[in-house]
């Protein structure tokens, strides 16, 4: 309290309360018009140009974090479309893979039928040239045994008989034989 009643007289005294203060008011007016004038440059001249760095730094940063956004997205995107080809050639390689085996069973399929084919012509043109060789065998036994019956006819009756009266005599022979 004592402060204020100090401060009360010396105002009474000198009847101007900033001298009281120990303020010169002259030097006070000079100093708040030097600080406008100080205002009134650093606005018209430092803060555009400061706040213009300012805000290209700021127009920077969201630039370059948008730019880190679209690599994360774009880095998210590959990795997911090289998932999904490595999944497509995975898929494709299976069905390659099973269509190998598959042409490969029937290739061999198909070798073994033919292998089988040939074998079974091989046996069935051996039947047939048995077949043929049997009646070749028949004929010239038939052919032999007419001779050996028309000698032996010959010897019996002692007269030699045509060809035709001796195929005509061993065919009624062996007609009967076989009756």
């Amino acid at each position: 309290m004592n402060f204020l009643t100090t401060f009360a007289e010396t105002t009474e005294k000198s009847g101007d309360i900033f001298s009281a203060l120990g303020i010169d008011w002259r030097l006070l007016i000079l100093q708040i018009v030097a600080f406008l004038i100080l205002v009134w440059l650093l606005g018209k001249f430092v803060y555009p140009w400061l706040m213009k760095s300012v805000d290209e730094r700021q127009k920077n940063i969201e630039e370059a974090a948008k730019a880190a956004k679209q690599a994360q997205e774009s880095a998210a995107e590959s990795q997911a479309e090289t998932a999904e080809l490595l999944a497509q050639a995975r898929k494709e390689a299976d069905e390659i893979i099973s269509t190998a085996k598959l042409q490969a069973s029937e290739t061999l399929s198909a070798s073994e039928k033919k292998a089988k084919d040939t074998a079974e012509k091989i046996v069935a043109d051996a039947h047939d040239q048995i077949q043929k060789d049997i009646a070749a065998a028949k004929r010239d036994l038939y052919n032999e045994t007419l001779q050996l019956v028309a000698l032996t006819t010959e010897k019996v009756v002692g007269k030699t008989a045509t060809q035709k009266t001796d195929e005509a005599l061993i065919a009624k022979l062996l007609k009967e034989e076989k009756a």
